[in-house]
Formats: structure tokens, sequence, C-alpha cells
């Protein structure tokens, strides 16, 4: 029998991160599994506008607001959960960092959205939840946001086609 003590879900504060988190929440509320939000922060190469300013200012600022957002999404999922959540903020590429976490961890289950592109847009892009599902060393729920498409998302969708 599966047995599931320990969650995570990887979010990127998308859509599709909201619906992997609200399933990540239950799963763990049935299960009566300890959870984690995980994010990670890409870095950025410093831009000839950003001069003025040190990357590692730079840094601090989107680590900061990274923080502020997980901590809202950690107070959602509390309440969706019954139980505490807890958050990590890691920084690197995020299919190698997320995968890394969770087998130092020892995660029983990996969430994570999807935004679902197709065709030429996925080949460009790739997927961060495929490359973290092949090389996860446990189960993955690829969780898909089933709201409308953005009126964005559906003409690049379209565009790719023409």
């Amino acid at each position: 029998m599966f047995e599931c003590k320990k969650i995570c879900c990887a979010i990127d504060f998308g859509n599709p991160s909201r619906a992997a988190m609200e399933q990540a929440a239950e799963l763990a509320k049935r299960f009566d599994a300890e959870l984690t939000l995980l994010h990670v922060l890409v870095p950025q190469l410093a831009a000839a506008s950003d001069v003025l300013v040190s990357s590692r200012g730079i840094a601090a600022l989107d680590a900061e607001q990274a923080q502020g957002l997980l901590a809202g999404w950690c107070a959602d999922a509390e309440g969706r959960a019954g139980r505490a959540v807890r958050s990590r903020l890691l920084w690197g590429d995020p299919a190698a960092e997320v995968v890394r976490h969770v087998r130092d961890e020892r995660c029983d289950l990996l969430v994570v959205g999807t935004h679902g592109r197709g065709g030429v847009a996925r080949l460009l892009l790739g997927s961060v939840a495929e490359h973290i599902a092949r090389r996860s060393p446990c189960p993955v729920l690829v969780a898909r946001d089933t709201g409308v498409l953005e009126e964005t998302e559906v003409a690049e969708e379209v565009a790719q086609y023409r």
C-alpha cells in the first residue's frame, strides 16, 4: 500500500501552481501528511541598466518578494490542509533543485503544476514538469489548471499553428 507521509509541492506562483497546491493540500489532509511548498528562484544575469544596483541587492529583493508570496500561499495551503505547512525557497535550476530537494528530504510524493504548452512552445521552452517527472525519485502528480485559458495563452497557441 502507498504510504504518503511527506508531500512536496513545487510552485512558481502561476495558475497551474495554484491547482497543484490545492491538490497537494487536499492530499496532505487526506493522508495526514507533512506538506512543504517549494519555490526555486532562478538567478538572473544583470542587464546593462542594472549596473547602478548590485546583483546582490536585486537577488535580495527577489528573494524578499518570493518569500512574501510564499507565506501567503502557505497560509492558504494551511487552511485547506488543516495543518501547518512548511515552505522552502531555493536558488538555481528549477528542475534540478526540485529533484534534489525531494531526494534529500525523502518525500513520498511530489506535486507540480503544468502550463500544458504544446507544439513549438513546448519544444523551445521545454517542460520543467516533464524534466522533474523523469528524474524524481518519488511518484509525481502533475496538476493542470482546469480554469479558462487566458486570452494571451489562447492567442499564443493559435499563433504557433499559423
